[in-house]
């Protein structure tokens, strides 16, 4: 059998779409609290937003140059753009039909209403009329576009207005007014009856004709435009790779149009003119019953008052692995530690984080930053660290996408506070997550070693499925030392003890992992594989666990996002089942668990199983080698696989659907998981004997609690 051929596999795209659509069945689904609806809903074009930018504009940029070749699953570029518009247009008008007749008439009846300003009583009208006047007129800035002053270069992703205007007897003219993104998109509206909210762009519509004085205003119409947003950086040309990032941070904002966005019923002459204006294909324009830009959302002011409308508080839990100990330093050299977020606290790594930089015993600090946040606690304890006087080390990656100009930033200020801060290796991107702490002992030199399958990132610690391990074992030690060397500087990378490290050997270890429990179904013996990833996207790691169904290992594969893989058919893939979860966190833990002939090899890592983390960037791949985690690790895997709530399987056509609960315990994943840590950080005298409460009957816990 060719494992190779193209019917075996998914498109990466089509199969990122698909997820997409699961984020919006989220969006769908009554039983979630109706803000949160709303949220999943801007998730999804927020999702939408950066596909276009990235993906898309990279397809077309194929076809542009004449590309013709095929992917893994046998489709062109050009099949790849039409599909790709198919599903995309779909999802939208899917999207808006979702905002328009369920999600805005279900708030309307919780007394929060966004609507239109033709709904908005007279005495409002008059205060929105005079916010206009006082707020808005004077920072908007009308383009007038003729053959003297060309279309306007608008930036990606502004929302603006395009009007149509007439003076006297003369031709039908044009103009762009961008709407302000300094002001705020909803304007709350005085009302006793209800909380009320237009949109910014309605209250400039309204009185558009004060920016034309001496024109007949015929139509206005809002659209948006969606340019390419990938960063095209030549390092090796690159004398200051800061300064270059910079550079192309600017130019981000004016990348070629992949997609433009207009509200329905705007006039034939002004789309014509737009099209004309902006050159692209009938497929990249998308009308919408609606306000543009429905990510705007993510960003919401309709909060106070309506707190029943969002998922209860489910604040993170502490480890009791810290129960008993005033020190992290203690607790942590005491046992090994694994943290499970956002169910079990990111404050520990943060705590660990300050207490070193106070501690005179600290002698170094060293850390890799991909994606740190805003005001980023883990940022000020470094500073603090380096301010008093101890050897700070900070790897920030410049080239984290969306995330350059935040961290240029922090760079800068680490800098600034005397750490050494170093951008990585030449043309790999960073992504491993790991903090070395390096402290004198009474018995000498200790280094305390985290590390994780997720960011440095307070907030999307509490918004994301992540694992940290925290250990003092002389192994991890060592290559968290030799990793910081290969690094920061010319050390050529050693026989790692413990981890895989790509683009060396991370690749090989899954292959001759997957080989081995390959040889033990050979045997007769058990074999097993369950992986945890985010994307499932590499040829020659779908082919290996092909190679492994045949020769009969069973593999269970949790997969969030891309799967490029087909599970269930018969000959090829008929041992491999795949899953995703999609709820009220998104999943972003990877773990690996080998049966091993009965030796369970437990591993987490910062990467997936696709060719951009195997061979284009530095990731880490480590082992959990205390037997009571390994366990702990394993009925965590064993709760997804369980889920029948927030769990699609997929099928072997490569579609997705729920699970069958018929006959099955309701299981939600996410919400036990939050039960366990509450659970486990009560005290010890109330402490349930089972490590693992599961919950399985509906009056055990309110389903509605938690996602």
């Amino acid at each position: 059998m060719n494992l190779s051929d193209p019917q075996w596999y998914q498109n990466r795209d089509l199969s990122w779409l698909q997820f997409n659509q699961r984020v919006l069945e989220e969006a769908l689904d009554r039983t979630n609290p109706l803000l949160e609806r709303l949220k999943f809903l801007a998730i999804v074009f927020s999702n939408l937003d950066e596909f276009f930018m990235i993906r898309v504009a990279g397809i077309k940029e194929q076809i542009e140059v004449g590309f013709h070749g095929a992917d893994p699953a046998g489709m062109t570029p050009v099949q790849q753009m039409e599909r790709i518009a198919q599903e995309a247009h779909r999802m939208t008008k899917v999207g808006y039909s979702c905002f328009q007749r369920s999600i805005l008439p279900a708030l309307r009846k919780e007394g929060c209403v966004i609507s239109d300003i033709a709904e908005v009583p007279e005495k409002a009208v008059q205060f929105l009329d005079r916010t206009y006047e006082e707020t808005v007129f004077p920072v908007l800035t009308p383009m007038a576009v003729d053959p003297s002053r060309p279309f306007p270069n608008l930036q990606n992703r502004s929302l603006n207005l395009i009007v149509s205007l007439k003076e006297e007897s003369k031709s039908m003219r044009y103009a762009v007014v961008p709407v302000p993104s300094v002001l705020p998109r909803l304007i709350s509206v005085p009302n006793n009856t209800c909380k009320q909210w237009v949109f910014l762009e309605q209250i400039i519509i309204r009185n558009i004709h004060k920016l034309f004085p001496g024109y007949e205003i015929l139509r206005c119409d809002p659209f948006r435009i969606t340019r390419n947003a990938d960063l095209d950086i030549d390092e090796e040309e690159a004398d200051d790779l800061l300064a270059e990032i910079q550079r192309s941070l600017k130019r981000r904002h004016w990348g070629f149009p992949v997609r433009l966005e207009v509200r329905n019923g705007i006039s034939q002459s002004a789309l014509s003119f737009l099209c004309q204006s902006c050159p692209l294909e009938e497929e990249d324009i998308y009308p919408v019953n609606g306000p543009l830009d429905l990510a705007t959302f993510l960003k919401s002011p309709i909060k106070k008052g309506f707190e029943s409308l969002f998922y209860p508080s489910a604040l993170p839990q502490s480890s009791p692995r810290f129960r008993d100990y005033d020190s992290a330093f203690e607790a942590i050299r005491k046992q090994d530690i694994l943290l499970h977020h956002p169910f079990e606290s990111f404050q520990h790594v943060i705590d660990l984080l300050r207490e070193a930089s106070e501690d005179p015993n600290v002698l170094a600090i060293k850390q890799t930053l991909y994606r740190v946040g805003g005001d980023s606690p883990i940022i000020r304890a470094l500073i603090r660290a380096a301010e008093n006087g101890k050897q700070v080390t900070a790897l920030v990656e410049l080239k984290a996408r969306f995330d350059e100009e935040n961290n240029i930033l922090w760079a800068r200020r680490l800098e600034d506070a005397g750490c050494h801060v170093v951008y990585g290796l030449m043309g790999l991107k960073t992504h491993c997550k790991t903090l070395l702490v390096i402290r004198r002992e009474e018995d000498g030199i200790r280094r305390y070693v985290h590390m994780s399958t997720g960011n440095y990132n307070d907030t999307t610690a509490a918004l994301y499925t992540d694992m940290g391990y925290l250990t003092t074992r002389e192994p991890f030690g060592y290559d968290a030392s030799s990793l910081f060397n290969v690094l920061t500087g010319y050390a050529q990378p050693p026989a790692w003890k413990t981890i895989a490290f790509s683009p060396i050997n991370l690749r090989q270890s899954f292959i001759e992992w997957i080989q081995q429990e390959i040889r033990y179904a050979e045997r007769s013996m058990e074999a097993r594989i369950i992986a945890k990833m985010n994307s499932l996207v590499d040829p020659e790691m779908i082919r290996a666990l092909y190679q492994a169904s045949i020769a009969g290992v069973e593999i269970d594969l949790i997969v969030r996002g891309i799967c490029c893989l087909k599970p269930g058919i018969p000959g090829l893939s008929e041992r491999i089942r795949v899953r995703s979860v999609v709820g009220r966190y998104l999943e972003h833990t990877r773990v690996f668990s080998f049966h091993n002939g009965g030796d369970t090899r437990v591993l987490l890592s910062s990467a997936d199983w696709m060719p951009r983390n195997l061979d284009r960037r530095v990731e880490i791949l480590f082992p959990i080698e205390e037997q009571s985690l390994k366990e702990r690790v394993g009925a965590i895997l064993d709760l997804y696989m369980r889920d029948t709530i927030k769990a699609r399987e997929m099928q072997s056509d490569g579609t997705y659907t729920r699970v069958d609960r018929r006959g099955k315990p309701r299981v939600n994943a996410q919400m036990e998981l939050y039960q366990w840590a509450v659970q486990s950080a009560q005290p010890k005298k109330t402490q349930d004997t089972r490590l693992f409460k599961v919950y399985s009957r509906p009056d055990e816990l309110d389903e509605d609690d938690f996602e």
